[in-house]
C-alpha cells in the first residue's frame, strides 16, 4: 500500500464526508426554487452553511461557497481592489455633497505567496493598473512587520493588504494579528489565505479584525471543487460571476448543496492534532540524512507541515525516487508541480538558486500511522544517495560541457 504524505496537497476524503456526499446527491430541487423539493435543498444547503460557518467563528451569511481556495482568493483580492477603486462613481453624502474617491492602486503582498495569490494580483498590475508591493520575508519566511509599517505610512493609496495565514511550503505561521492591527490603524482591509491552516489552528474570523479568508474543503477531508470565503458583513467586493446573485449578490451560479453538505460534515470533524507526527519526520529526517536542512520556523508551524532541503540533488531527483519506493511527497506547491524551478519562497526567504532546488515537504494528516512514517524514513536513506550521485553526475556533464 503506497505511504501518502502530500496531505498539504490534498487530504484523502472522510469516510463521514463521502457517505453525506454519496446521500446528498440524491437530493432534487434547486435550492433557489420556491417549491416544496428546492426548499427542502436549500434547508439541507443552509445547515451546512452554519457548520462551515461554525468552523471559522463567523456569521452563517459571511460564508460564500466557491468552487475552491484559487476561486476565493481571486475573489477576495480582485473584488476588493476593484471596490477600493470606484473611480468615475460619484459618491453623495448625508449632505447632498458629492464626491469622487480617490483611486486606491497598491497591493501589499508579502513575497512567497501561493500563486492563487501571485498570479491574481500580476494579473490586476496587468489590466487594472494595479502597483504592487512586494513585502520582505525572514530567514524562516515570516512576514517583516517592519517593512509593512513603513510601507503603510508611506503610501495613501492602498487598495489591500493580502497574505497566507501560514506558508504553503515551509508552514510557517504569518503574524495575522499584528498585521491586521497595523492595517486598522490606515483603514486598509486584509485578506488572508488560511487554506493551509483550515482544521490546524484556530481561526476565530469575526475576533480577528480580517475583511476577507479563504479556506477549501478538500484540505480538511471534504470533496474537491468546494471552498469558502469569508467576508465580513462590513466588506464590500465587486463579484467575479454575475447572475442570480445566489449569495448576496458577490458570487451568482446555482449552489452545490451536496457538495457544501459534505462541506459542512468535514467541518465539523474534530480535529487532533499532528504535532507529533510531524516532529518524528523532522527528527527522523533529521537523524537519516544529516545535512538535511529544516526550514521555516522551527515550532511556529503548521502542525502538519515539515521542509528540508537536501544538498546536492533536485528535489524532482528524490521525489520521484520515492515514489518508486512507494511513497508521494512533494517539492512544494502542488499547484507549481512539474515546474522545473526553485521554490519562490525559498529564494524570498534568501537561499541561493541550487540550494533551493533541493527541496521537500512532508505533510501528514488525518489518515497518517505510525507505519507510514516509519516507511518514510526507511526509504528516504537509499533515495538521497542515489538522487545526490545522480545531481553529482549532472554537475560532471555541466562541468565537462563548460570545460
Amino acid at each position: 500500500m503506497p505511504v501518502y504524505l502530500d496531505h498539504a496537497a490534498t487530504t484523502p476524503m472522510l469516510p463521514e464526508a463521502i457517505e453525506a456526499y454519496t446521500g446528498a446527491l440524491g437530493i432534487v430541487g434547486n435550492p433557489s426554487s420556491i417549491h416544496s423539493q428546492g426548499q427542502n435543498a436549500k434547508r439541507m444547503l443552509e445547515e451546512a452553511r452554519e457548520q462551515v460557518a461554525s468552523s471559522l467563528g463567523c456569521d452563517p451569511i459571511e460564508i460564500v461557497f466557491t468552487s475552491g481556495g484559487t476561486e476565493s482568493i481571486n475573489l477576495a483580492v480582485k473584488g476588493l481592489y476593484w471596490a477600493r477603486n470606484t473611480v468615475g462613481r460619484v459618491a453623495t453624502d448625508e449632505g447632498g455633497r458629492t464626491s469622487r474617491p480617490a483611486p486606491r492602486p497598491r497591493i501589499l503582498v508579502p513575497l512567497g505567496e501561493h500563486h492563487a495569490t501571485i498570479d491574481t494580483v500580476e494579473w490586476l498590475e496587468r489590466y487594472e493598473g494595479a502597483i504592487i508591493e512586494w513585502l520582505p520575508l525572514d530567514s524562516v519566511g515570516r512576514l517583516s512587520l517592519e517593512a509593512l509599517a513603513v510601507a503603510l505610512d508611506e503610501y495613501d493609496d492602498v487598495a489591500l493588504i493580502t497574505l497566507l495565514w501560514a506558508n504553503n511550503e515551509v508552514g510557517t505561521i504569518q503574524p495575522i494579528a499584528e498585521v491586521v492591527e497595523l492595517a486598522t490603524r490606515y483603514g486598509v482591509p486584509v485578506h488572508a489565505d488560511a487554506v493551509s491552516v483550515y482544521k490546524h489552528l484556530p481561526i476565530d474570523f469575526r475576533d480577528s479584525g480580517l475583511a476577507a479568508l479563504s479556506v477549501s474543503a478538500h484540505k480538511i477531508g471534504g470533496p474537491l471543487g468546494i471552498g469558502a470565503l469569508v467576508l465580513s458583513r462590513s466588506a464590500t467586493v465587486v463579484p467575479l460571476i454575475h447572475g442570480g446573485g445566489q449569495q448576496r449578490d458577490v458570487r451568482s451560479g446555482t449552489q452545490d448543496a451536496p457538495a457544501a453538505i459534505s462541506f459542512g460534515v468535514a467541518a465539523q470533524h474534530p480535529s487532533a492534532s499532528l504535532t507529533r507526527l510531524r516532529d518524528r519526520v523532522i527528527a527522523g529526517v533529521r537523524a537519516a540524512v544529516p545535512e538535511a536542512v529544516l526550514h521555516g520556523d522551527p515550532s511556529d508551524r503548521v502542525d502538519n507541515n515539515a521542509h528540508f532541503t537536501f544538498p546536492g540533488c533536485e528535489g524532482d531527483s528524490l521525489l520521484f525516487l520515492l515514489d518508486v519506493a512507494g511513497v508521494s511527497v512533494s517539492t512544494g506547491s502542488a499547484c507549481r508541480a512539474g515546474i522545473p524551478e526553485p521554490s519562490h519562497v525559498l529564494l524570498a526567504m534568501g537561499l541561493g538558486d541550487v540550494e533551493a532546488r533541493g527541496a521537500l515537504r512532508i505533510t501528514v494528516g488525518h489518515s497518517t500511522t505510525e507505519a507510514d512514517v516509519d516507511a518514510f524514513l526507511a526509504a528516504l536513506p537509499e533515495a538521497y544517495a542515489r538522487a545526490s550521485r545522480a545531481g553529482l553526475a549532472d554537475r560532471d556533464v555541466t562541468a565537462d560541457l563548460r570545460a
